[in-house]
């Protein structure tokens, strides 16, 4: 009986190495190869991004080293539309912003290969596009390292804009890695300026025995007018936060000027506000005119009427825009 009872003991202890030995050699087997398919998904990223900085991706190429594990980089993705046939001029304003901040990674000393920059184009990983349910083109995404995206992991393009320095900064948060944006040098401003100084300085020359035309009063208040106009229309904005100038979806087609939230507008939403306040001031120019001008009152009236319906049109179409930017505002004239 304790012959029985101790060969018993003996073939359990047998049977436990066996199935140690079991799972720990098909592991380990697993680790190796895991190993050795993140090295080559590395090394295939890193020998990409010698090439060129933006590493275009088709729907495979997208699924196998930014969605499918082992993954141990960050991949900041820009879902695109290229094409000419797409005419989306944002998406080609997006891409330069994208192609200087992925050059500044690139050619900057703190460059590993942690962190990589690619491009989805619609016409090239239209799957991409369904698979992600994603209805607008530009948009910026970052895939972490490790699990999933999260909300903060698509970039708010319409609130901040596509500039490079904001790029680089969203990146930072999501990443913890720092990003300086080198720009390449720009003279187009500089030359610019040199032609405006320029053509004063010659026009100053030419009228130097005249020069009454500088005390106009009505020359320096429509240069004040033009200044006032920039301002309040929002361009200070634009530059500072560099957003599109309108958005097409790829979808349907459809091209939007005004901006649906009141943190953020398009450039071409500014262009048409500063038009509209043009038109209210020339409507209030006339009627001043109307009111203080000693000419024939019939022509007066119809100065009068002129600028009134100026003023009433235009300042019911800009109050329209403000109502549809402040959801809920309930103040409405004419246009609704």
């Amino acid at each position: 009986m304790a012959s029985t009872w101790s060969n018993l003991v003996v073939n359990l202890h047998f049977l436990t190495v066996f199935f140690l030995l079991a799972l720990c050699l098909p592991t380990g087997g697993g680790q190796k190869k895991k190993e050795n398919l993140l090295s080559e998904k590395v090394e295939q990223m890193m020998e990409w991004s010698s090439r060129r900085s933006v590493i275009r991706m088709n729907g495979d190429k997208f699924r196998r080293f930014v969605k499918a594990p082992p993954r141990n980089y960050s991949v900041i993705v820009m879902f695109t539309a290229l094409q000419p046939q797409r005419q989306c001029s944002v998406c080609r304003q997006a891409n330069e912003e994208y192609q200087v901040l992925a050059n500044s990674w690139r050619y900057s000393s703190a460059f590993s290969n942690k962190l990589f920059f690619t491009v989805v184009d619609y016409d090239e990983g239209a799957d991409v596009f369904q698979q992600l349910n994603m209805n607008s083109a530009p948009t910026f995404m970052h895939f972490p390292a490790k699990g999933k995206p999260k909300r903060a992991d698509t970039f708010d393009l319409q609130r901040i804009g596509f500039a490079s320095e904001q790029l680089a900064k969203w990146i930072a948060d999501r990443t913890d890695v720092q990003i300086r944006v080198f720009r390449p040098p720009n003279y187009s401003g500089t030359i610019a300026l040199a032609l405006l100084v320029s053509l004063v300085g010659g026009l100053l020359y030419l009228r130097r025995n005249n020069l009454e035309f500088i005390y106009n009063k009505t020359g320096w208040a429509m240069a004040a007018l033009c200044v006032v106009f920039a301002m309040t229309s929002g361009q200070m904005w634009n530059h500072i936060r560099g957003p599109p100038y309108a958005h097409k979806n790829p979808q349907n087609g459809q091209v939007s000027y005004i901006h649906g939230s009141s943190q953020a507008q398009f450039v071409a939403e500014s262009h048409i506000i500063l038009l509209l306040n043009a038109a209210i001031t020339m409507g209030m120019v006339l009627l001043n005119e109307a009111a203080t001008s000693k000419g024939d009152v019939g022509k007066r009236r119809i100065i009068c009427l002129v600028g009134l319906g100026l003023v009433v049109f235009f300042f019911s179409f800009l109050l329209s825009i403000f109502r549809s930017k402040y959801h809920g505002y309930p103040y409405s004239f004419l246009i609704k």
